[in-house]
């Protein structure tokens, strides 16, 4: 072997070193990459994991929380008795008022009730508060011939009429507060319960406050929902076809009752 052909030897195995080298370099910085991105992905799993996953992020006042749990009840149950008055617009707003009134009028004795307490009063039942003890000697001696059904029929004919107590306080259409009527007996469990859950005046102002501007805002909500769809964009050249396609038809239409002469 020359020296010529030697060299060239060493060259060929130096370089096939160099090639072997840099592969093991390529593979050691593609396994440092890999490593570093897993250990950022396990570190960002466990920084999920450790917080709390609290969706939607509650408001600061205890008393709007219970009422957005309330809403999502009641909410459903006003919109499709609300949307199914579609004679005229009076039936709506005859629901949406008694509805409102309904509220205010259930609300009202425990919020009296709550505002006694808090002054320091106490709320005694009546028969605490008065010992009256009247003997009626007429009343005891009246005899009763009535028969069974003479006495329901008269007892039925003198109860009120619950709807009638139901509209107090406002007027408005009878279909509209007879929808009302019913729709109110099937959320009006809910709002007390929810209202009750409640002990601090501040959270009790602010449900009770809340709940009537949402139930406004629902019902211009629903309204609007049922005024109508968007009127439907248009261009220059839709309304000449459409012209050019009314016009097409009057001729056709006076050339056929031409040929029938």
């Amino acid at each position: 072997m020359n020296q010529e052909e030697k060299t060239l030897r060493e060259n060929i195995r130096h370089l096939i070193r160099h090639v072997k080298q840099k592969k093991t370099d390529n593979e050691n910085i593609i396994k440092e990459s890999i490593l570093r991105l897993a250990t950022l992905e396990l570190q960002a799993m466990l920084n999920e994991a450790s917080t709390p996953d609290v969706d939607p992020t509650p408001n600061k006042s205890t008393g709007i929380n219970v009422l957005e749990q309330l809403l999502k009840k009641i909410v459903p149950v006003l919109e499709t008795d609300y949307k199914s008055l579609t004679t005229n617009e009076e039936q709506r707003q005859s629901f949406r008022s008694h509805i409102v009134n309904a509220v205010v009028k259930t609300l009202t004795p425990a919020i009296a009730n709550n505002s006694a307490e808090d002054m320091g009063g106490d709320v005694q039942d009546l028969d605490e508060e008065i010992d009256v003890d009247i003997v009626d000697d007429v009343d005891e001696k009246f005899i009763d011939i009535r028969t069974d059904a003479e006495k329901k029929s008269e007892e039925e004919d003198e109860a009120p009429d619950e709807r009638e107590d139901f509209a107090s306080g406002t007027n408005g259409d009878e279909t509209g507060r007879n929808m009302a009527y019913e729709s109110f007996k099937k959320i009006e469990t809910a709002v007390i319960d929810s209202y009750e859950l409640l002990s601090d005046p501040e959270d009790q102002e602010l449900f009770y406050d809340y709940l009537i501007a949402n139930l406004k805002l629902y019902f211009n909500k629903f309204e609007d929902e049922l005024a109508g769809s968007v009127d439907e964009p248009t261009n220059q050249a839709y309304d000449t076809a459409v012209e050019a396609g009314d016009d097409a038809a009057g001729a056709a239409a006076e050339q056929e009752l031409e040929l029938e002469l």
